[in-house]
C-alpha cells in the first residue's frame, strides 16, 4: 500500500514537473525575458490570443457547453502550486550562509553603474593613499548626472580632509571618462568637456563661460555684440555646444536604458507609500473561442482532441503563471514598504538590514522564490530606479536597537579611515574597537573584508612618512 502511494506521488510530481519548470521560469523572467516568452509561447501554441489592444474579455472562463469537455483541465489548472512543494521546506541557511548568498545574489551580472566605472578608473591611478580616499568620497558623492551632490570644499570641510588633498582628488575625478564628470552644475561640465577637446580658448567656451543664459534663451544677436563677432558665428557655436553632453552620467543610468522597464513604480498617495505594478510590458493573454469551440465539436478525431487539450493547458498555465508572477512581485513590493520606510523617505543611506528569509516568511514563500521572484526586476522609487535585490541586504543592530546595514558599516569604516592621522592609520582591529563605540559590533575580519571592497589598503600600506 505503501508502495502504491509513492508511487502515485512520484507520478504526480512527474506529470507536475512541466508545468513547476514554466511557472518558475516566468516567475524569474525580467521584461525583455518575459516578451520574448510569450513572443514564443503565441508563435508555437495556436490557442492563444494577444488581446493587448483589444477590448478586455472575460477570457477565462469555458462556455458551459465545454464544461464537460474542459472539465480534466479545471484540475490541473492549479499548476503553479508547484511552488509550494519547494516553499514548505526549513530553512538549512546559517548566517554566514546568507551572507554567501547575499554575496551571490549582488554578483549577477548587471549593468555597469557609474560608481562602479569612475572606481576602476580609480583603481588604476597612481596617486597617494590619501587623494585615492578623497577621490572614492568625491565618487560617492555625485548624483545620477555625475555631478556633485556637495561641493567638494564642504565635502573636505565635513570628512576633515585637508583642502589640496580634496582638490588634487577633484582634478583627478574630473580627468576620468565620461568627459565632464565630477562638475558642480551643467557650466561646468560644459567647459570641462570643451577644455578635454582642447577648445580651451574657444568661442565656445567663452558662451558657455560667460553667457550660458543667454544662450539657453537663444539670444544669438546680444551674444554677437558682447563677444564682438557675428550672428552666423554664435549660431555655428550654439549648434556645436548643442553636440555636448548636459547629463555625463546618464548613460550609466539604469532609467535612461530604454532596455530596463520597472516592474513596481511605489510612489506616496495621500501621505501613504503604495506600490503598484506597471504592467507596461505584461501582454494580456486569453484561449481563443474559436479553438475552446472545436475541443466541444471534435469528438470522433481523438489525436486532434488530444492535441487541444494539451494546447489549451499549455496556455492556462502560461496565463495563471503570468497572473502568479505579478502577485507575488507586488506582494514582495509592498512588504518592501513595510520594511523600507525610511529609505523612502530619507535616501539610500537609511536603508536598513534585511534579509530574503523575512519577506519569505511573511509572504509564505521560500527565500529561493523570492530570489528568483526579484532577479531581473526594478523598482521606480523616489531616489530613482532600483534594482529589487538593491532592497535586501545583511546588517548588524547596534548597542541602542538601532539597525545599521552593511553598506552604512562600509560607509562608517570610510569616515574613520578619511579622518585617521596618515602617520598613524587605523589597523583593522582598531578600526573595529571605534565602530563598538560607536554601538556597532563588527568583528575584525568583517572589518577587513569591507575596507577590501571599498578598496583600501591595510594600515601598513596607507601609512605616511611625510612630515
Amino acid at each position: 500500500m505503501a508502495d502504491a502511494s509513492l508511487h502515485q506521488s512520484l507520478g504526480q510530481q512527474q506529470s507536475l514537473a512541466p508545468q513547476m519548470r514554466r511557472s518558475l521560469e516566468i516567475l524569474q523572467a525580467n521584461s525583455m525575458e518575459l516578451q520574448q516568452l510569450v513572443q514564443q509561447a503565441l508563435e508555437i501554441n495556436p490557442v492563444l490570443e494577444d488581446i493587448t489592444e483589444s477590448i478586455s474579455l472575460d477570457e477565462n472562463d469555458p462556455d458551459p457547453e465545454e464544461a464537460d469537455s474542459l472539465a480534466s483541465l479545471n484540475e490541473t489548472d492549479d499548476d503553479w502550486r508547484d511552488l509550494e512543494i519547494m516553499e514548505r521546506r526549513a530553512n538549512p541557511y546559517s548566517a554566514d550562509d546568507e551572507e554567501r548568498r547575499e554575496h551571490l545574489y549582488n554578483s549577477i551580472v548587471a549593468p555597469e553603474t557609474l560608481q562602479q566605472h569612475l572606481a576602476y578608473q580609480l583603481d588604476f591611478s597612481l596617486v597617494e593613499p590619501d587623494v585615492r580616499a578623497a577621490a572614492r568620497h568625491l565618487i560617492g558623492n555625485l548624483d545620477p548626472r555625475g555631478f556633485l551632490d556637495l561641493p567638494a570644499r564642504e565635502l573636505a570641510s565635513r570628512l576633515g580632509i585637508a583642502k589640496k588633498t580634496m582638490d588634487e582628488a577633484l582634478t583627478l575625478l574630473q580627468s576620468f571618462d565620461p568627459a565632464g564628470i565630477g562638475a558642480s552644475g551643467i557650466q561646468e561640465s560644459l567647459l570641462l568637456q570643451l577644455e578635454r577637446n582642447g577648445e580651451g580658448n574657444s568661442l565656445e567656451y567663452r558662451i558657455v563661460r560667460d553667457h550660458l543664459e543667454e544662450l539657453a534663451r537663444k539670444r544669438y544677436p546680444q551674444i554677437a555684440r558682447a563677444l564682438g563677432t557675428s550672428v552666423e558665428r554664435i549660431s555655428d557655436a550654439a549648434s556645436r555646444i548643442g553636440r555636448l553632453t548636459p547629463n555625463p552620467g546618464g548613460d550609466f543610468d539604469p532609467t535612461g536604458n530604454p532596455y530596463i522597464q520597472p516592474d513596481v513604480v511605489i510612489e506616496k498617495i495621500d501621505d501613504e507609500w503604495k506600490a503598484r505594478l506597471t504592467n507596461e510590458y505584461m501582454p494580456k493573454l486569453r484561449i481563443s473561442d474559436f479553438y475552446k469551440d472545436m475541443l466541444g465539436r471534435t469528438t470522433n478525431d481523438r489525436k486532434a482532441r488530444h492535441f487541444l487539450r494539451e494546447q489549451i493547458r499549455e496556455g492556462r498555465t502560461l496565463i495563471r503563471s503570468l497572473s502568479l508572477r505579478q502577485e507575488t512581485i507586488l506582494s514582495i513590493a509592498e512588504k518592501l514598504i513595510e520594511h523600507q520606510p525610511a529609505f523612502l523617505d530619507k535616501g539610500p543611506r537609511h536603508l536598513r538590514p534585511l534579509t530574503m528569509n523575512e519577506i519569505a516568511d511573511q509572504i509564505g514563500l521560500h527565500a529561493t522564490t523570492i530570489s528568483r521572484a526579484v532577479a531581473g526586476k526594478y523598482v521606480l522609487t523616489p531616489h530613482g530606479l532600483m534594482e529589487m535585490r538593491a532592497f535586501f541586504a545583511a546588517g548588524y543592530q547596534t548597542a541602542d536597537g538601532t539597525e545599521v546595514s552593511n553598506a552604512g558599516v562600509r560607509e562608517a569604516i570610510q569616515d574613520l579611515i578619511a579622518k585617521e592621522d596618515p602617520a598613524k592609520p587605523l589597523s583593522d582591529d582598531a578600526l573595529a574597537k571605534q565602530l563598538k563605540t560607536q554601538g556597532i559590533p563588527v568583528a575584525r575580519r568583517t572589518v577587513a573584508k569591507y575596507r577590501e571592497q571599498l578598496g583600501i589598503l591595510p594600515s601598513h600600506l596607507r601609512k605616511s612618512f611625510t612630515s
